[in-house]
């Protein structure tokens, strides 16, 4: 018998405004979004214009990366092979304190432990010498 190979596991493309904000995340290993210089709200994902005001001027403010669970899926069947052998996994948005949502994946606890609003901490993972990915784990101490 055989083994067969995955393949590598898609990464983000690092093009764009979506690339900037994972450039910073690999070189300063710090979670950060953009903040309208205009009107000071964050946003994420990253655009070129504020909703709010509409303002094209903006730079990035760190989040401390706490908030709660605001919504999530569970994954049966992988969509892409490399993913198969993580079935089931949680896809998960999560409201930052800061006040942005982000969509990532889980650490440090299994599907079945997902409940609304759980107190949450975002953890940053190396997938390439490019690319940090955050991932979300229950707050220590809580």
């Amino acid at each position: 018998m055989t083994e067969r190979t995955l393949p590598a596991k898609p990464l983000p493309t690092l093009q764009g405004l979506n690339g900037e904000f994972h450039r910073r995340l690999a070189a300063t290993g710090e979670l950060a979004f953009q903040r309208c210089d205009g009107c000071e709200k964050l946003r994420h994902p990253p655009r070129i214009a504020c909703a709010a005001c509409g303002s094209t001027a903006w730079s990035f403010a760190k989040s401390a990366g706490r908030g709660r669970i605001y919504t999530w899926t569970v994954t049966h069947q992988a969509l892409h092979p490399a993913f198969a052998a993580e079935t089931p996994y949680a896809v998960v948005v999560t409201e930052l304190d800061c006040g942005v949502r982000i969509v990532t994946g889980i650490r440090e606890m299994s599907p079945d432990d997902l409940c609304l609003d759980l107190p949450v901490e975002v953890v940053l993972e190396r997938a390439s010498d490019e690319v940090v990915l955050p991932y979300v784990r229950p707050r220590r101490g809580e």
